[in-house]
C-alpha cells in the first residue's frame, strides 16, 4: 500500500495527533516546574497544528473522486 493513498495517510496524520497528545498528557503529569507547562503547551499546540493540517487534508480530498469516510471507518475497513 502507498502513503500516496489518503486512507493511510490519514491515519498517519491522526496516530502523530495522538502521540502529541498523550506527550501533552504525560509532560503536563509528571514534569515538574515550568518546563513541563513549556512542553505540554507546546505538545498541544503541535496536535492542534496537525489537526489543521488534517482539516485542510480532508477538504483537498474532497474535490477528488476517491471516497473518504472518515478515519474510523478506515481503520475498520483494514481491519
Amino acid at each position: 500500500m502507498r502513503l500516496a493513498d489518503f486512507g493511510l495517510r490519514s491515519i498517519i496524520t491522526h496516530v502523530i495527533m495522538g502521540l502529541g497528545f498523550i506527550g501533552a498528557v504525560v509532560s503536563g503529569l509528571f514534569v515538574e516546574g515550568e518546563v513541563g507547562v513549556i512542553s505540554m503547551v507546546a505538545f498541544i499546540s503541535f496536535t492542534a497544528g496537525m489537526w489543521i493540517c488534517q482539516s485542510i487534508h480532508s477538504l483537498g480530498n474532497a474535490a477528488t473522486d476517491e471516497e473518504y469516510n472518515g478515519v474510523l471507518r478506515e481503520v475498520l475497513n483494514r481491519v
